[in-house]
Parts: C-alpha cells; structure tokens; sequence
C-alpha cells in the first residue's frame, strides 16, 4: 500500500468517531429544518401504538423522537435548554447547533487542530452574541406595533391565537410579564370542545366530589391542604385496648370539632392536595363546602398565591377559630363550569392572574393550538423582557459577515474556528429559502447587497414574491433572548460534540 493510502487509512480512522456523531446530528437535524420559515412543512410523528402527533414545533418533534446515539441526544438537549428557558426558537437553535457542528467537522477534518476549532468556535459565538445584542430593538410597552407583530410571527399567523395572547397580556400585566419567576405560557390550557377564553383568575382541571352545574359561591372563604382531610390516625395495635380505642373516639370528636370550626368559619371552598374521609364528605355536602381532592401542588401554589391562603398540614386544622380565620384564602367567586368540566376561581382587582383557555374541536387539533399560543406567549414574555431582533435569519447574516471581516484580522488557528461559526450563522436564512423553493446562494447574496445599501440589518427576501424586502417594516421580528440564548446553547453543545474522540460504553452499576 502506498504512503497516500496509509494516510487516507489513518485519516480515516482518526476522524471516525467525529465524522459519526457528525452524521447523528444531521440525522436529527434533518428532522426538523423543514419545517422552518413560512413555507415550512409539519412532521407526522407515529407511535408504537398508532397515536398521531402533527406539528412543526421543534421540540416536540424532538423529544418524541426515537433517538438512542448519544451525541444525538447531546443535540435535542438544545432544544430541551431553549424550551426551559425561552420557551420558543427550538427549531433555530437546533438547526444552528447543527450547522456548527457540521462546519467544525469540515474544518478538523481538513486538519486543523479540534482544541483550535473549539476556541475559535466559542470566540466566534461571544463576539457574535455581543454583534446582535448591539443591534436589540427595545419595546416599548404592550401597544408598541413591534410587540404584536413578534407575536404573530411566533404564533405562525394564527391571527385568533395571537389576539388571545395580546389579550392576556393585557390583563396580566408589563409588570407581570417582566418577572422572571412569571410564565404566561404556563397559563395555558388546552380544552376540547370549548372557546377560546382569557379567564381573569385560575382554572383547576380536577372536578369537585359534588359537582353540580348551579355550585357556585361569591365572596368565597378557600382552605388550602398540602394534606388530606382525615381524623389524626393511630396505630391499629392500639385499637385493641381500651384506653387506645378511648383515644381513637377522641380522635374523632376533635376531628368533627375541626369541621365545624370550618363551617363556623364560612368556608366555602376546600382543596386537598390528598383524599378524604367520607364523614368529612358528607358534613361539606352537608353544609355546602366544595371540596377539590387530589389537586397538585403546583395547582395549590398557584391558587395559594391568588387569593392570599397559607397552605398548611391537617394539625394545623386544631389551632383556634382567630389563628386559623389568618390562614384561609379568599376569592371573589368560585364556581363549577359544567360546559368545561372545571373550576373556576376568580381574582380580585388588585390581582393580575390570568388563565388563558385555548379550544378546539379534537384533541389534536386542540394540543397543536395549545403548543402554538405557548410559542405565542413565550416570544411575547420575551420580547418585553429582552427587546426584538429582525427575523428570517437577516440578523444572523449580517452579524456572520461582521464576523467574517473579524475573522481576517484574526491570527493564529482559532480563526478556522470564527470562520465555522460566520458559516453556520447564514444556515437558518439558507433554510428558510430552500423551505420556500429559492436558491440560498442566489437570494443571499441579493439580500446582503441590500442590506449594505440601505446599512440596515433588517432586508430580507419575501418567501411568497422573492423580493427583497424589509423585514422590520413588515413586523417580520423575533424576540431578542430567543435569538441569543439559542445561539448561546448551540455553540455549548457544538463544542462538547467536536472536542468528543472516543465513545466507549459505561459497564453496568454492579459488575
């Protein structure tokens, strides 16, 4: 064998393991880079049992998928990070973390060294970061027309979605919005067979034991457990003596004390984060309480947080009528929706709790309108949070060619690394055009000539004409954080991908 062909051999097996988890990132890539921009194309997921998922949202088709190669799992985990804290842009920042490892890998293998591709890399993703950060549109309160604009873009020109959004925005507040701890996505529930709602208040989506269509209440005391609502217990063994069965009817008495302490108290809505007794059952059946058994906590929180209640254990149900009147929650109205199947508490005019009700006719149907106003919200919580940036990738590729003129002045073999990331930044615009039947190379170059005619970040092409437009005219905008955090995230699991030489199997816990 010849001294080339030992090379290309060795070349071969030296970049084995790279070129390997390279062709798992593009498998998964793949997967969702067709469905980007507005000529973008759903993925029908198929599970064992024959269930159907339809939708275009990147990760759900991430997480849904049947993925086992660990450095393809590496890549959804992107997706997972964006999701957590942004909320939108998971196809962007997969396709994004996709496109560096494809270019990092074009650049090792040409024998550029993997530590000097990595540092370049993260330079190149900071100075990049830094380049869009520079170029942030600030809003400026609900009604800036840029808000509205970034939300109908989010929310895939679903006008309906997107004007029940706004709404909750509305109601829930710039303040609101603005805190971290606050996630207006969170407030959305999916319901088959209803309207399309913004509820001032909480829905829960557990039933009460006596559900009747007339059970409502106005002016309502609510009781909060992270509990179950049961005489203290005592230990079976003792129940066969005199004095521990003495002490289980004392157990009883005080626990009948306790519940007509609570009716005493007016309360009229209890929540249990467990079960219920049955003689407690019927003395709230009784005396006209609603119970709700087997609420979840975060539910709890949610309505604790409302209307001001102290959740607290079973004991604390024997402290004195005053002690525990201090404890109780209060709501302006609480009702049983019989349409719904849930129950309604409303808050009160100092309060900025909105729950946003998103319906449709089938549980399909419903569950993608669901994910499309969570996309909705998340941009828009974002984009009052962190400002807008033009979208269809015309950012990206005004920063990578910034980032080019950078990259030339660089020395040393870091700048391979600058030049992979200047690359990678011009994929989603790239993809966004194949999406919608143009040559890239063709449009891009028209669009960064307009864009250095008219210095302005925003020209891109109008996927329906193939004109160059401007996108910040036409409110063609994404939410700043969505753009950064993806890049961000993309270029930490690029770099752990292209910095990876072997792939070796743990042994099992024991052997």
């Amino acid at each position: 064998m010849s001294q080339g062909q030992h090379s290309q051999v060795d070349g071969d097996e030296r970049y084995s393991t790279l070129l390997n988890n390279s062709n798992a990132v593009r498998a998964v890539t793949s997967a969702v880079e067709g469905t980007l921009g507005p000529k973008g194309l759903d993925v029908m997921l198929v599970g064992p049992r024959g269930e159907v998922v339809i939708t275009n949202d990147g990760v759900t088709i991430l997480d849904k998928m049947d993925v086992t190669h660990p450095a393809a799992r590496l890549l959804i985990q992107v997706a997972r990070a964006q999701q957590e804290k942004i909320g939108d842009g998971t196809t962007t920042a997969t396709v994004l973390a996709g496109a560096l490892v494809q270019e990092g890998v074009s650049r090792i293998t040409r024998g550029v060294p993997a530590s000097k591709v990595v540092e370049g890399l993260r330079q190149g993703i900071e100075t990049s970061l830094r380049l869009l950060s520079d170029r942030v549109r600030v809003i400026d309160g609900l009604d800036d027309p840029l808000l509205e604009r970034t939300v109908y873009v989010a929310g895939r020109e679903r006008k309906d979605i997107v004007e029940l959004i706004m709404q909750a925005a509305h109601k829930a507040g710039i303040n609101r919005l603005q805190d971290p701890s606050y996630s207006l996505a969170d407030s959305i529930i999916a319901l088959e067979n209803a309207e399309n709602e913004v509820f001032e208040g909480v829905l829960l989506r557990q039933r009460p034991i006596f559900a009747r269509e007339s059970q409502s209440y106005d002016d309502a005391k609510v009781l909060v457990l992270f509990d179950s609502l049961e005489p203290d217990e005592i230990d079976e063994e003792a129940l066969t003596t005199e004095a521990g069965f003495a002490q289980y009817m004392d157990l009883r008495k005080v626990f009948a004390s306790d519940l007509e302490k609570m009716s005493e108290l007016s309360v009229k809505l209890i929540l249990l984060e467990k079960g219920i007794h049955p003689d407690a059952e019927q003395f709230c059946l009784d005396h006209g309480m609603m119970v709700v058994p087997r609420v979840s906590r975060a539910d709890l929180r949610r309505v604790s947080d409302m209307t001001g209640a102290t959740p607290i254990r079973r004991k604390a149900l024997h402290k004195d009528s005053k002690e525990l009147a201090a404890l109780l929650g209060h709501t302006p109205r609480v009702s049983y929706d019989e349409g719904i199947e849930k129950i309604r508490l409303a808050c009160g005019n100092q309060d900025r709790i909105v729950t946003v009700i998103v319906g449709a006719s089938t549980s399909e149907v419903v569950g993608e309108a669901a994910r499309i106003a969570g996309d909705a919200a998340s941009a828009l919580q974002a984009a009052v949070s962190g400002g807008v940036l033009p979208g269809g990738g015309t950012s990206e590729l005004a920063v990578s060619y910034e980032l080019e003129r950078i990259r030339e002045a660089q020395k040393g073999m870091e700048a391979f690394g600058m030049e992979a990331v200047s690359a990678a930044l011009r994929k989603p615009m790239s993809q966004i055009l194949l999406n919608a039947g143009y040559n890239p190379l063709e449009k891009m170059e028209e669009v960064r000539a307009a864009q250095i005619r008219a210095i302005s970040d925003s020209m891109g092409i109008d996927c329906d004409s193939g004109r160059v437009v401007d996108y910040e005219e036409l409110g063609v905008l994404d939410p700043a954080p969505v753009k950064l955090h993806g890049l961000r995230a993309a270029g930490e699991v690029a770099a752990a991908v292209l910095r990876i030489h072997h792939v070796i199997k743990m042994k099992e816990i024991g052997e």
